[in-house]
């Protein structure tokens, strides 16, 4: 089995993260760029605030939902949890690899009890996360040793979908093979940054180390164009998977 996006279009390959304070901003962000992306991002801030609705906004503009909830607790919790999102319909839900192998294994097996077509995304490493940070966490590894050490943890629970940053995403493909789903956050277009992410990559060189699907927010949803921004990053993930 392969990586079930690999074969796929330019704008399947990118996700938008709707970082929006409510959903009629939301929603106007995402009507804007439907046309290039495939997937739309339900984060922390817009599901705390709206809910369901937020996940429905995905479905009616005919994207996959990404619900990113990064779920960390006890394991039973996070199974209920998981057959929630499994009844909301979404295609990818985040959890932390760091909650262990038997939080990750219990949600693993609530998504085959439920049928359905989710892929569980064990996030690693945060893309916000240096070395001094790790350092400050009691962690003295590399963040790639680090994002490898709990991703294999993860694919040995029965994890198959992994959140790391470019910086680690070859690495791991090496490691865990085609049929991993690698999500690479802290994408951003050539030039310079200026945010929170420490770990950041171009669209294009995310796709050639072996990214899945890549997640844009700030450089869309702050965009002079939005829709014009979009069509640039998919035209530039379509390249890429030609070459």
């Amino acid at each position: 089995m392969t990586d079930p996006i690999a074969a796929s279009s330019g704008r399947s390959r990118l996700a938008f993260a709707l970082d929006y304070p409510d959903i009629a901003s939301a929603k106007s962000g995402a009507s804007r760029v439907v046309e290039h992306v495939g997937v739309l991002k339900v984060g922390l801030e817009l599901f705390v605030r709206e809910g369901p609705a937020a996940v429905r906004l995905g479905t009616d503009l005919g994207c996959d939902v990404f619900l990113d909830l990064k779920l960390h607790d006890i394991p039973e919790t996070v199974e209920r949890a998981v057959a929630n999102a499994c009844q909301l319909g979404v295609r990818y839900l985040t959890l932390h690899s760091s909650g262990g192998p038997r939080m990750l294994s219990q949600a693993a097996e609530r998504v085959i009890k439920e049928g359905v077509n989710l892929t569980l995304l064990a996030v690693t490493v945060l893309t916000s996360l240096d070395e001094s940070d790790l350092r400050a966490l009691g962690v003295n590894r590399t963040a790639g040793d680090q994002a490898l050490l709990l991703a294999k943890m993860a694919n040995s629970a029965g994890i198959q979908g992994f959140v790391c940053s470019a910086a680690e995403v070859e690495r791991l493909r090496a490691e865990l093979g085609a049929r991993a789903v690698l999500v690479t956050p802290g994408i951003r277009p050539s030039g310079p940054v200026s945010d929170d992410q420490k770990r950041v990559a171009t669209p294009a060189s995310a796709i050639r180390s072996g990214s899945s699907l890549l997640v844009v927010g700030r450089p869309i949803r702050d965009s002079g164009d939005p829709k014009n921004a979009a069509a640039e990053i998919e035209r530039e993930i379509a390249r890429a998977l030609t070459c």
